[in-house]
């Protein structure tokens, strides 16, 4: 699934595959990499992608990716690549900075990213995103700022039972805050295993459903990493850093990444015919054209060895001639607040 990222159900309860960039062949044959381009990586991981990149053209890559084991674990690949890659510790919601300061601004050819958590990350227990095996409550990718333990100690029943509703879309949520509380009062939940255990008790799953705590860690990983303003911020960079024709490929892995990649590009795919009250201001030319059309799935002969592709989805479209959108609120790319919709 990955460049080394992305997680699905099988990956967070730690499947058999082991970093195997997902939809590989098509992320290459839809970025389509050229000779004497310059293509973006925007979530490094293990390198699957910037290595494919670098294999099919004589062309440059800039990866990012904002955890320093990361990083740290691609200077061989720096060093193999003959000044062709360039790693970056960064955000990839940065990526137009980062092209600013390596004066390529207006210079990308392509941008790839690969949304979510790492088989890198979730296999290392003390990195805390995994329910199966046992490490501290961290889950914080770049390894600053509050952790995921912050937030189960701070927060009020309510804002948890909102948090993991929306960003888990756990229809037990209140069970599971309302439990998560009760637990705290007694000793702080500091634990991946002890919190699993805590969820494990109020939301039920058969054998052969996912694990019960899989949608209530997914919630608390996507906030402490505030990863859906990450990817609505980096989409919206990287329509400014394309050059016209150049290709942005975004592979997700959950409804909620691939909801906002879909709404971005069915926003830039079409002109917008402004209106009555503000013609001029809201209308805007189309900054993107679909280049596939609809959502690319991994095929059997790739799930068969990688399980964790299944639930991998593949958009991407081609910047046109037209400008950017004018910068403005994200938020209609985001999901609604709990208040906004029905809960169970």
């Amino acid at each position: 699934m990955m460049a080394g990222r992305g997680t699905s159900e099988t990956e967070a309860a730690g499947g058999p595959a082991r970093h195997l960039p997902v939809l590989l062949h098509e992320v290459i044959e839809h970025l389509a990499p050229q000779d004497g381009g310059v293509y973006v990586d925007g979530t490094f991981g293990a390198g699957g992608y910037t290595r494919a990149i670098l294999a099919a053209a004589e062309c440059r890559v800039v990866a990012i990716d904002r955890d320093p084991t990361a990083i740290a674990g691609g200077q061989d690949l720096v060093t193999d690549s003959g000044g062709r890659l360039t790693l970056v510790h960064e955000r990839f919601s940065e990526l137009e900075d980062v092209a600013e300061r390596l004066g390529l601004t207006g210079q990308i050819d392509g941008v790839v990213l690969d949304i979510g958590v790492s088989s890198m990350q979730i296999d290392e227990g003390e990195r805390g995103f995994s329910f199966r095996r046992d490490g501290p409550l961290d889950m914080r990718m770049s390894k600053d700022g509050p952790s995921a333990a912050d937030l189960v100690a701070t927060l009020s029943e309510t804002d948890l039972a909102n948090l993991i509703y929306r960003f888990g879309e756990e229809r037990h949520s209140r069970a599971v805050a309302r439990a998560i509380v009760a637990a705290r009062a007694s000793a702080p939940i500091e634990r991946t295993l002890q919190l699993a255990d805590i969820v494990s008790k109020v939301v039920w799953a058969k054998p052969h459903e996912p694990h019960p705590a899989t949608r209530t860690f997914q919630a608390l990983r996507i906030a402490v990493n505030d990863e859906l303003g990450e990817l609505a911020r980096a989409l919206t960079a990287a329509e400014r850093v394309l050059k016209p024709g150049g290709r942005l490929v975004v592979v997700t892995f959950h409804s909620l990444e691939d909801r906002i990649v879909k709404n971005f590009f069915a926003n830039r795919a079409k002109a917008s015919a402004g209106s009555r009250h503000l013609p001029l201001a809201a209308s805007a030319p189309m900054s993107f054209r679909l280049v596939a059309r609809g959502a690319v799935e991994a095929g059997e002969a790739e799930l068969a060895v990688n399980p964790r592709a299944r639930s991998a989805k593949l958009r991407a479209a081609a910047r046109t001639e037209a400008p950017a959108h004018a910068p403005g609120d994200l938020s209609s790319f985001l999901p609604p607040p709990p208040e906004a919709r029905s809960r169970r």
